[in-house]
């Protein structure tokens, strides 16, 4: 028996595949997206606290409330403060470790932070590794750590495979900011997307705008760019599908617009997905002032024919073989 540990929708959306075709499994839900649990039912769940530093009350609620069940693995995925502790309280029981999307690497704690910091610690604790690319297993094997280490993809591309034959260039532009490392300067780079839509009327730039305080208080910027509320993961891939091309500080937009060979601006310093900058697909921006150029220089050449570096949709099948 093992048990999947979630609590974030990123989180879900990669074990999902693997809910599909796996037979003997649990869920743990650690609670930060509850409106998961609207249509779905878990075995274990974690009640999060009230406290004014979340990440030290997720880590002290996954540890003092991790189950004890029949199960004798761990999985737990990402980079989450949840994710770390479920890895230390299934370490704690010495349950078998599992850790999905390992390896990812930007070797600066502070960006992304925390989620740098978390995935190194992860990795040291795993059994086994299911890595994304051959980038991110050679970087275990660089650190050394104990575990075996596999390359498989990324599991949340298995979603993608419907809407492949789906994929065209219109003239949206798909526009996603949200990361902790940007919110001291989000009014910039609000200021800049906005810039941007003033100065290309043609296309439409959709922002779903994240529900976190510090990215609301900054909306009022927006006058030309459509502001829409959170989005679906379906709604947000028929967007994305359609694009021309994407603005994100966002992880998985960076694998999933590689998937449908949109090419992406990264709005961080830097990314712990290099690969796909060596394809053409990502195109790092580490400030607000430099995104009218980068955008500029490839508005017109947003056409990109070439493999996605991070899997081909079939990561849950091997996944289940190695397990």
């Amino acid at each position: 028996m093992i048990l999947l540990c979630f609590g974030t929708r990123p989180e879900w959306l990669k074990i999902k595949p693997l809910i599909k075709i796996l037979d003997n499994y649990q869920l743990l839900f650690t609670g930060q997206h509850p409106d998961l649990l609207k249509d779905l039912k878990v075995d274990h769940k974690i009640t999060i606290g009230d406290n004014p530093n979340r990440l030290d009350q997720l880590i002290s609620d996954c540890l003092l409330q991790f189950p004890e069940g029949d199960f004798d693995s761990v999985l737990v995925q990402g980079d989450t403060a949840s994710a770390f502790a479920c890895a230390v309280a299934a370490f704690n029981r010495k349950k078998k470790i599992y850790y999905l999307e390992a390896g990812l690497r930007s070797y600066n704690l502070d960006h992304p932070y925390p989620e740098e910091g978390y995935r190194q610690m992860i990795a040291r604790l795993a059994d086994v590794n299911f890595c994304p690319t051959e980038l991110s297993k050679q970087n275990l094997i660089d650190e050394k750590v104990q575990g075996e280490c596999h390359v498989v993809g990324n599991t949340v591309l298995d979603n993608l495979l419907p809407y492949k034959d789906k994929c065209e260039y219109t003239s949206k532009v798909l526009v996603t900011l949200h990361r902790r490392e940007n919110h001291h300067q989000m009014d910039q780079w609000f200021t800049e997307v906005n810039n941007l839509a003033k100065d290309n009327p043609d296309l439409e730039f959709i922002l779903p705008i994240h529900p976190n305080p510090n990215v609301q208080k900054h909306r009022h910027l927006l006058t030309n760019v459509n502001v829409v509320e959170p989005l679906s993961h379906p709604e947000l891939l028929n967007i994305l599908v359609k694009c021309k091309l994407v603005i994100s500080d966002s992880g998985g937009l960076q694998e999933e617009g590689s998937f449908f060979n949109k090419k992406v601006i990264v709005c961080r310093e830097t990314t712990e997905r290099p690969e796909a900058i060596e394809t053409g697909h990502l195109y790092l921006c580490s400030s607000p002032n430099n995104l009218a150029s980068k955008f500029g220089s490839i508005k017109d050449l947003h056409y990109i024919d070439a493999n996605c570096p991070y899997g081909d949709g079939q990561s849950s099948i091997k996944i289940k073989s190695i397990i």
